[in-house]
């Protein structure tokens, strides 16, 4: 290959990577508008043409990037819950302190859970899942199912180690996570009460941890 066409190749992937840039920035630019529009107004209330002029962006431009409301709410549901995937249930099986792993986890799930920013969006989910069941599926699906199959693998992991023993480790991960939640979450699903500080959500998963550990710990 010539070094002009060695030099028209670069130039040609430089373009392309500058496109997905440009498109990437823009698409954030409406995930951004849209978050903010059905936090404030929900879902039902919510219309492209809001969202358009929340993103700084066309209603055509908008809807070439999502072609329907539900498109775009689905997209910002499904971001949130690969951020709590990512961030919170990244548990390494190697690890034998099961009781510092299990802590972090807790600690980390019930901030993410109560961030004020977090539960209108999870109130929307809610209130339009009996209509759009498939939307509710995916958000389930993508979030909290898949948080807990993270978890269940972790504690098998652990009993097959020696460290755990563990009889059902999907029920014994769904308990641990609700208890690590108990009496901060729900009361902020229904609007009573403020989100827990840090003491608090200490203190709850403190004793979710050790009494886990005391039903589980292998003997």
């Amino acid at each position: 290959m010539s070094a002009e066409a060695v030099l028209e190749a670069d130039a040609a992937v430089a373009a392309v990577k500058a496109d997905d840039r440009l498109d990437s920035a823009k698409r954030r630019q409406i995930l951004d508008g849209a978050r903010a529009v059905f936090l404030a107004q929900g879902y039902d209330a919510a219309s492209m043409g809001e969202i358009a002029r929340a993103a700084g962006v066309s209603k055509g431009t908008l809807y070439v990037y999502f072609d329907s409301k539900e498109a775009l709410f689905i997209a910002i549901v499904e971001e949130a819950c690969f951020t709590q995937k990512l961030e919170l249930f990244e548990l390494d099986a190697t690890d034998p302190d099961v009781e510092g792993a299990l802590t972090r986890l807790g600690r980390g799930f019930v901030r993410f859970l109560c961030l004020p920013s977090r539960v209108p969006g999870l109130r929307a989910v809610i209130a339009i899942s009996e209509r759009m069941p498939e939307l509710g599926k995916k958000f389930y699906e993508a979030g909290p199912e898949a948080g807990l199959s993270r978890l269940t693998r972790y504690l098998e992991e652990q009993t097959a180690a020696g460290i755990l023993a563990v009889d059902d480790c999907r029920v014994a991960a769904a308990q641990f996570l609700d208890a690590c939640q108990s009496t901060s979450f729900k009361p902020l699903l229904f609007n009573f009460g403020t989100a827990p500080s840090d003491e608090q959500i200490n203190h709850v998963v403190g004793i979710a941890v050790r009494n886990f550990l005391l039903v589980y710990r292998k003997r």
